[in-house]
């Protein structure tokens, strides 16, 4: 292949190897030739050579919800990229002893390290207390690392300042928040988003109700607020899901989202730019999340600092929420 492409032996090795000192025309031609020659590599070689496996373990709790699903495919697809396959292994609760075998499991078929996308306390616990031989790093929002387990996530808190910030800057005052499950490490940061953005602009933080992040609690929790009089101004609801089941259950009682009530979602789910009306939500980058994340975990492996500052989400404005004053006129 080093012949065909008119390179050394070491430039197709680190092509191979996704290494980034190769510019991208050497690049380019280095993987032509290996798609013409039909080269694939051969693991257990590597291993052999290199006392490494190139393979990376995933534990996860199995959740389907949007955030922990939309890691997994892409940590998968990410590792693929970097040259490494990947074994997934599914914890169900309680965890306790099930975390500790599924990563003596891991560590048996000779990962290089392993990845545990912790969306619980209770996850979270059970990896803490575990014994491995190998890196672990763990996907957990807006926790310490410690000396046995790394720790790299999404920044949580400041997506959800953004969402709350926003419904602050069109100048609504009374913002609830449909929060997620405070068992969740996601749901814990979303909230401490949402109060820090109302306390900053001198706002008491109000309502508060704390769910399942599903639709049909949101659609229940909705017509309860309707029934008891109590819908407020503005609503940070955690979830793109939760803000579909209060759109719903509003919809169904005359009032409108966004003249009688302004709604911000999270996680910007395939779907919520058709939502009636087309959600304002904060993006996650799960490409980027686990970019990051695999980065981190191969600098681990390999003994070099990698940079661990959590990644940034972005804010999309659609039509859900509009300034106070136009909802007020409009009513």
């Amino acid at each position: 292949m080093a012949r065909e492409a008119g390179v050394s032996y070491q430039t197709v090795s680190r092509v191979i190897n996704n290494a980034r000192d190769v510019s991208p025309a050497t690049r380019e031609r280095v993987l032509q030739v290996i798609k013409d020659v039909g080269y694939r590599r051969n693991r257990t070689a590597t291993t052999l050579v290199t006392s490494r496996s190139t393979i990376l373990g995933i534990l996860t709790d199995g959740s389907p919800r949007f955030g922990p699903m939309g890691t997994l495919i892409a940590l998968e697809n990410v590792a693929r990229q970097n040259g490494y396959g990947t074994t997934v292994v599914t914890v169900e609760e309680p965890h306790g002893d099930a975390v500790q075998n599924a990563l003596d499991g891991l560590d048996d078929v000779g990962v290089d390290g392993i990845i545990v996308i912790a969306t619980r306390l209770s996850m979270a616990a059970a990896v803490w207390s575990a014994s491995v031989r190998v890196p672990v790093e763990m996907i957990a929002a807006e926790t310490s690392s410690t000396p046995n387990v790394f720790t790299y996530s999404e920044n949580q808190e400041l997506g959800a300042r953004m969402a709350t910030q926003h419904l602050i800057d069109l100048g609504h005052t009374d913002i609830a928040h449909l929060a997620g499950s405070m068992e969740w490490f996601d749901g814990r940061a979303r909230k401490r988003g949402w109060e820090a953005a109302l306390r900053d602009a001198g706002l008491e933080p109000g309502l508060c109700l704390e769910g399942d992040w599903s639709p049909k609690w949101a659609y229940e929790t909705g017509l309860r607020l309707v029934g008891e009089s109590k819908v407020p101004q503005a609503i940070f609801a955690a979830s793109d899901h939760t803000a579909l089941g209060l759109i719903r259950a509003f919809a169904e009682n005359g009032i409108r989202v966004p003249e009688d009530v302004s709604i911000v979602g999270f996680d910007d789910v395939e779907g919520s730019d058709y939502f009636l009306p087309p959600l304002t939500t904060v993006r996650q980058d799960f490409p980027a999340l686990a970019r990051m994340s695999i980065d981190v975990l191969i600098g681990a492996i390999e003994g070099r600092e990698v940079d661990s500052t959590p990644n940034t989400p972005t804010l999309v404005v659609r039509r859900s929420a509009i300034p106070a004053r136009a909802a007020h006129d409009g009513a």
